[in-house]
């Protein structure tokens, strides 16, 4: 499984998001700033972050965005697949895949792998990312 540059800067401005809570909605320049998120896409990822339920959108002078959620009840697991799709690491894993020919063990193989993944991003919410000393560099650790 590799996470998609939407998938990373997602996490970012959710990351950013929670450390700034509390200070009322915060512009997408200030975001894409503090996390080096390119600001032609920042707009991007947080109109998926609504989209999602993660982030709502305040309009005006003083507006920009927040969580739309505590970030204690934010998992990974479900982050990552409202931006990058379905946990998937190996191909025969994806919705029965007619073209898969792998064995019955490899495929029970990336099943385990799967459940591992998953396993790890579900124990693994925002506010744990967020508390950890996520920085401005954007590096973060599930």
């Amino acid at each position: 499984m590799k996470l998609s540059s939407k998938g990373d800067y997602g996490i970012r401005a959710l990351i950013d998001l929670a450390q700034n809570n509390g200070r009322g909605p915060i512009p997408s320049g200030e975001i894409a700033a503090r996390q080096g998120i390119p600001g032609s896409l920042i707009g991007q990822v947080l109109g998926s972050l609504r989209l999602a339920g993660f982030v709502r959108s305040v309009r005006g002078a003083q507006g920009g965005h927040e969580l739309a959620l505590a970030a204690d009840g934010i998992r990974m697991d479900i982050v990552v697949e409202a931006l990058d799709g379905p946990i998937t690491p190996g191909a025969c894993l994806e919705k029965a895949n007619p073209a898969c020919s792998g064995s019955a063990a490899q495929i029970a193989m990336w099943e385990e792998v799967q459940s591992g993944i998953r396993d790890t991003l579900a124990q693994r919410s925002l506010a744990d990312l967020a508390n950890a000393g996520a920085t401005t560099t954007g590096r973060y650790s599930i």
